[in-house]
């Protein structure tokens, strides 16, 4: 598509949610400072960051590897304004401030309206979230004014219709959601086309789980290959098909470690669209998700940030546990349940209270209360 946003240099971004991290549970400065030196050496610029992300850190960590070495405007920096940290419009910008002092810059180029759902937008609406941050955009704060979106395409066309003013929306998509009836990716894609919005794309790989895939879809790949003396890794499969719809205008891949980023920019450098056999390929690893019935969370943590569980239950990794039994019957995921994931002040998945917190916050939609039921079937 055409470049609506000129000072963005490619269409594939730096997503912070998940940096790499040291074994004390800080972010790991000096290699965010090799991949943001190579990132920018191979003609990319586009970082995106929240408040939320590593409980605050990410923004931190912005600052130190990127911001206070290079000048502004060799990156674009990508910010959000997030439900948690505010309840009146009075909160919004001294909460903006603190996210440009965190980061270390004097301005965002995009901010974002951060995961939009039906109730999250009424409560937006109240405190004149919107209007603010359009304030911001008069002052030359921020440049981009966008969302970033989780709930499903009605409430999309309705936010879009009232706020023409949006720039560019950020959604969920990647090959196993495309069709998936709880994120309805496709038709919130097709949303945004109607919008004429260009698109950022988050979750391509879907928190890992399209790198890491079962026995029998890696097996489809492994056979693509075969032949081929370039092997491409399962990541390049989910980013490209993401990369590959006509209004897309950056797909974020969130990288925890420099051999990631150097694959990502493998493919992304020189960007080839999928082949049809690709596009095959894909579809049949889809179904062999579909036959294993698995959990579909990405493990972006919401459901155990800012207290959102009163049990302190360790939902994405007992879900991730549980993923990991059905597709490799690894039996050691019974150990890794009750020596890891349940010790530390961490209660049982049979210790849910049923409040619904978690299932608020989600962005997949999923029924956590019923899936922590199968949990507790499963290893207790």
């Amino acid at each position: 598509m055409m470049n609506v946003f000129p000072e963005v240099k490619k269409n594939f971004g730096f997503g912070c949610m998940r940096l790499p991290m040291l074994r004390n549970g800080e972010v790991d400065v000096e290699q965010c400072k090799v991949m943001a030196d190579e990132f920018l050496e191979n003609g990319f610029n586009y970082f995106d960051t929240a408040h939320g992300y590593i409980g605050g850190k990410s923004e931190l960590a912005i600052r130190e590897f990127l911001a206070k070495r290079y000048p502004r405007d060799k990156f674009i920096l990508t910010n959000k304004l997030t439900t948690a940290y505010f309840n009146k419009e009075e909160d919004i910008r001294p909460f903006f401030e603190s996210q440009l002092k965190a980061c270390g810059v004097e301005y965002f180029d995009f901010y974002l309206m951060h995961a939009q759902n039906k109730d999250i937008f009424e409560k937006f609406k109240r405190c004149n979230a919107y209007e603010t941050a359009l304030k911001f955009k008069e002052e030359g704060k921020i440049k981009h004014f966008g969302i970033s979106f989780h709930d499903k395409a009605e409430t999309l066309d309705k936010i879009l219709t009232e706020y023409p003013q949006i720039e560019i929306v950020q959604i969920q998509f990647n090959y196993l959601d495309y069709e998936d009836a709880s994120v309805e990716s496709k038709k919130v894609y097709e949303v945004c086309e109607k919008h004429n919005k260009p698109v950022l794309v988050m979750e391509p790989v879907k928190g890992g789980t399209l790198v890491d895939l079962p026995e029998k879809a890696q097996q489809i790949f492994d056979d693509l290959q075969k032949d081929s003396e370039d092997k491409l890794s399962n990541a390049s499969y989910a980013i490209r098909f993401a990369a590959d719809f006509p209004n897309m205008r950056m797909v974020l891949s969130g990288m925890s470690s420099i051999e990631q980023m150097r694959d990502n920019i493998s493919f992304m450098k020189d960007y080839k669209h999928l082949t049809d056999a690709e596009k095959v390929a894909i579809q049949k690893v889809c179904e062999v998700f579909k036959s294993q019935n698995l959990i579909p969370c990405t493990s972006c943590r919401y459901c155990v940030d800012e207290n959102h569980c009163p049990m302190n239950i360790l939902i994405p990794d007992m879900f991730s546990t549980l993923n990991a039994k059905k597709r490799f019957n690894d039996w050691n995921q019974d150990y890794y349940y009750h020596n890891v994931v349940t010790i530390n002040g961490h209660a049982r998945a049979s210790e849910c209270l049923k409040c619904g917190k978690c299932e608020k916050v989600c962005p997949q939609h999923l029924p956590i209360r019923k899936y922590l039921e199968d949990v507790a079937v499963e290893f207790e």
